[in-house]
């Protein structure tokens, strides 16, 4: 498992049973990865390589590696795969993915949303230590995960779109956030951070109540899942088999992303979750407050409604967002059931967009036109 919220598996909030560690993979030559290489991906250490994308261009029309030098002496350098809208009217989507997590998380939702709004655009993004990197001053990697400041870099990543693609204003956006990428989408939401461009955002598989309880299981998990694989193959087996992914096709576009190449050979994580340990309560805190109370419309996707807590529940029966549930699918929705998440995501935008709604001629207007009412 990659991302912390995972851990709902592995607690009694659960819908599963929770599964023993499966020990790490025998050493092996072979190897899934696809010929299809990353181009600049960022390096964390001289002694690691990233694995190479399985082909992220059957899912995204472009990759932008986004350089941004900022008045304190900082400097960013943001990794995005955009699909740009098809018009001017079109919608934007906004994807953010879990801790430990990468946009390809989200690539076979992708390819669904797709089919059902070909108009819309996505713009999925890497948050910094997951594929984006921020230096401070001084040239040192900056650790920082705070939420207010992994809540700025989406801002900034999406207004770095914007001057990259020369749109004169953003396109109406909908933020769309799995598990921590939940939390930094509804702070963004509830801070007013996007303005009016914002027409929602959703919110997929992470409540505050769920996610507070299991952050005190979360050390002794990272302790027991394999610290190395192999192969890119033996990875991606191990998702399936631990159930952390339960769709083998989207393992395969969404695992080597999680890993990078050690001086052995093996495949170690990307992203060291155990060291973000001071930021894991300030993810969560407050955030079912945060998402009753931001501005635009609320989407709410669940894999069980044992994950609603008190503040939620007495939201949802008030009809302040909307609620579905996936029961028979695991933490990561969109990766289980790409189409069906895909289809509820794009029944809520359209529900949603105002500007696409053809209203009849107001009775002032008329009596203007010498029309009779």
């Amino acid at each position: 498992m990659s991302d912390l919220a995972k851990t709902f598996a592995k607690t009694k909030l659960s819908a599963l049973p929770p599964e023993p560690a499966l020990p790490e993979e025998p050493e092996d030559d072979s190897s899934s990865a696809s010929s299809m290489s990353s181009t600049g991906t960022v390096i964390p250490t001289s002694s690691q390589r990233p694995a190479p994308a399985i082909h992220w261009s059957d899912y995204y029309a472009q990759e932008f590696y986004l350089e941004q030098r900022r008045p304190d002496g900082s400097h960013a350098k943001f990794h995005i795969y955009l699909t740009p809208p098809s018009t001017a009217k079109a919608p934007l989507l906004v994807l953010h993915h879990g801790a430990g997590s990468s946009a390809m998380s989200f690539a076979l939702f992708v390819k669904e949303l797709g089919k059902l709004m070909p108009e819309a655009g996505i713009l999925a993004v890497e948050a910094r230590d997951h594929g984006s990197v921020v230096w401070d001053a001084a040239g040192t990697v900056g650790n920082d995960l705070s939420i207010d400041v992994l809540s700025q870099d989406l801002v900034d990543m999406l207004r770095l779109t914007q001057e990259k693609m020369g749109w004169s204003e953003l396109p109406r956006t909908v933020l769309i956030g799995h598990s921590l990428g939940g939390a930094v989408v509804t702070n963004v939401a509830n801070k007013g951070l996007l303005g009016s461009t914002l027409l929602g955002y959703a919110v997929l598989d992470v409540v505050e109540g769920s996610a507070m309880d299991a952050l005190k299981h979360m050390q002794a998990y990272l302790a027991s899942r394999p610290k190395t694989f192999a192969t890119l193959e033996a990875a991606i087996e191990w998702h399936i088999r631990s159930r952390t992914l339960r769709n083998p096709q989207s393992a395969r576009a969404s695992v080597p992303s999680l890993l990078l190449q050690t001086p052995e050979g093996r495949w170690a994580w990307r992203t060291e979750l155990s060291t973000t340990e001071s930021y894991w309560e300030n993810w969560f805190s407050g955030m079912s407050s945060k998402f009753l109370g931001g501005k635009g419309a609320k989407l709410l996707l669940l894999a069980g409604t044992d994950r609603l807590d008190k503040e939620l529940m007495i939201g949802q029966m008030q009809g302040k967002f909307q609620l579905q549930v996936f029961p028979s699918a695991g933490h990561f929705l969109q990766e289980d059931q790409p189409d069906k998440t895909a289809e509820v995501v794009v029944e809520f935008v359209k529900r949603n967009d105002r500007s696409a709604l053809v209203l009849p001629p107001k009775v002032s207007d008329l009596l203007a036109q010498g029309k009779k009412v």
